[in-house]
C-alpha cells in the first residue's frame, strides 16, 4: 500500500494561486499513476489532474490552462500549481495514487477561493 500526505491548502482570493503537495510513502515503487481529485459542499468528487508513469497527464476541461501536475519521482512528490484560481475551485482536494492492486487516498486538504 501507499501512504499519501497533501499539504498546501489554504485561503486565496480569486485570480491567486496555491500549490498542493502530496507525499507517498509506503510502495511506492508499486504506483503506476498520481492525480488529484477534487470535491465541493454537495458534489461528487471529481477528477483534476492525472499523470502516468510514462508522462501522460489528463486535466478536467475546467482547469486547463490554469491547473498543472508534476511529480518529482526522487522526492515521492506529486505537486499541483494551481492559478488564477476561481471560487468554483473550492474544494477538499485529495490526492490519489493507483497501482496495480490497490487506489490509495491522502486526507484532503481544503483549497478555498474567495475575496
Amino acid at each position: 500500500q501507499v501512504q499519501l500526505v497533501e499539504s498546501g491548502g489554504g485561503l486565496v482570493q480569486p485570480g491567486g494561486s496555491l500549490r498542493l503537495s502530496c507525499a507517498a510513502s509506503g510502495d511506492t515503487f508499486t504506483i503506476l499513476r498520481m492525480g488529484w481529485h477534487r470535491q465541493a459542499p454537495g458534489k461528487q468528487r471529481e477528477l483534476v489532474a492525472q499523470l502516468t508513469n510514462s508522462r501522460f497527464t489528463t486535466y478536467a476541461d475546467s482547469v486547463k490552462g490554469r491547473f498543472t501536475i508534476s511529480r518529482d519521482y526522487a522526492k515521492n512528490t506529486v505537486y499541483l500549481q494551481m492559478n488564477s484560481l476561481k471560487p468554483e475551485d473550492t474544494a477538499v482536494y485529495y490526492c490519489n495514487a493507483d497501482t496495480a492492486g490497490s487506489s490509495d487516498w491522502g486526507q484532503g486538504t481544503q483549497v478555498t477561493v474567495s475575496s
